[in-house]
C-alpha cells in the first residue's frame, strides 16, 4: 500500500509541475500584449539597452553633488544625474524629480529592472529620485546623487535612511525604445 501511495503522490506532483510549466510558458508567450506596468520580462535587446544605461550611469560615480546640477563637470543633483544619463540614450526625461515621478509607467518595486527610477519622499512630497542598478536577493541597488556623498550606489532596501522614504518606481525606458 505504501508503494502505491508513493507512486500516486509522485504522479500528482508531476501533474502539478507540468501544469504550472505550461501556464508559465503560455503567459510568457503573451507578454508582448501585456501593458508595460504588468510586464515582468523584457526582450534581450531592451535588457542590453538597460545595461548600457546603467553602465553609463556608473561612469558618473564619484561626481560631486551640486544643487540643480546636470553635468559631471559641475556636479549633479539626483534628477540631474538621471536626466543626464537618459539624455545620452535619447530618452526624454525632465530634469526635475517631481516631474520624473510622473513620467513613464508605474512598476512594482519587486519587479524593477536596471534603469527604472525609484521615487523617494513623504506622502505627496517628492524628495529624491534614483536609478536602479540591480535587483537581487539582497535588495534593490540604486545609483543616485546625494548631497553628502555625491554620486554613489546604495542598497535602498536595507538602508535605514532610504528604505522608509521609498515611495514607488517608474519604468521610463520601455515606452521610449
Amino acid at each position: 500500500m505504501k508503494g502505491a501511495a508513493h507512486a500516486l503522490l509522485i504522479s500528482l506532483c508531476m501533474t502539478i509541475i507540468i501544469t504550472e510549466a505550461c501556464s508559465i510558458a503560455k503567459s510568457s508567450s503573451n507578454s508582448k500584449s501585456a501593458p508595460n506596468s504588468a510586464k515582468t520580462a523584457y526582450s534581450s535587446v531592451e535588457m542590453k539597452k538597460r545595461q548600457s544605461i546603467v553602465s553609463y550611469a556608473k561612469q558618473q560615480i564619484g561626481a560631486e553633488y551640486h544643487y540643480a546640477g546636470t553635468s559631471p563637470k559641475t556636479g549633479f543633483d539626483c534628477s540631474g544625474l538621471t536626466s543626464y544619463v537618459m539624455k545620452e540614450f535619447k530618452i526624454k526625461l525632465s530634469p526635475a524629480s517631481a516631474e520624473q515621478a510622473k513620467q513613464g509607467v508605474p512598476i512594482s518595486l519587486d519587479k524593477v529592472q536596471p534603469g527604472d527610477l525609484v521615487i523617494f519622499g513623504e506622502k505627496n512630497h517628492i524628495q529624491h529620485v534614483a536609478m536602479v542598478v540591480e535587483r537581487n536577493k539582497s535588495g534593490i541597488y540604486c545609483i543616485h546623487s546625494t548631497n553628502s556623498r555625491g554620486v554613489v550606489v546604495d542598497n535602498i532596501t536595507t538602508s535605514k535612511y532610504w528604505q522608509p522614504l521609498t515611495l514607488y518606481a517608474r519604468d521610463v525606458i520601455s515606452g521610449q525604445l
